[in-house]
């Protein structure tokens, strides 16, 4: 759940869950929970239903934090992705293991 990793209700309603605030609490939330020293987040629309204009189907947000001597740094990126669901999966596991090495 969302709460689990630290993502607070005023954050989702006022940014959505496909934003890059979500992802970037769910990044530092999982860095927390976790005890890892890295951590990466997605958020999206895969479809092939649920897109809106302002979400459309194949928008995913990446979100990602690293602790490093006592102090967390964090990133995102919004990327778009064409294709199915898997496609758009495949996809977005792919960039987030990309940008996770090279962070």
């Amino acid at each position: 759940k969302l709460r689990d990793l630290g993502v607070s209700a005023e954050t989702l309603a006022a940014h959505g869950a496909v934003s890059e605030a979500v992802v970037l609490e769910m990044a530092l939330g999982a860095l927390r929970a976790g005890g890892a020293d890295r951590s990466i987040s997605i958020s999206g629309v895969a479809g092939p239903a649920g897109g809106t204009p302002r979400h459309p189907v194949g928008q995913v947000w990446f979100g990602q934090a690293a602790r490093a001597q006592g102090q967390s740094r964090t990133g995102a990126q919004c990327r778009h992705w064409q294709g199915d669901r898997d496609a758009i999966r495949r996809q977005a596991v792919g960039f987030a293991m990309e940008w996770l090495l090279a962070f």
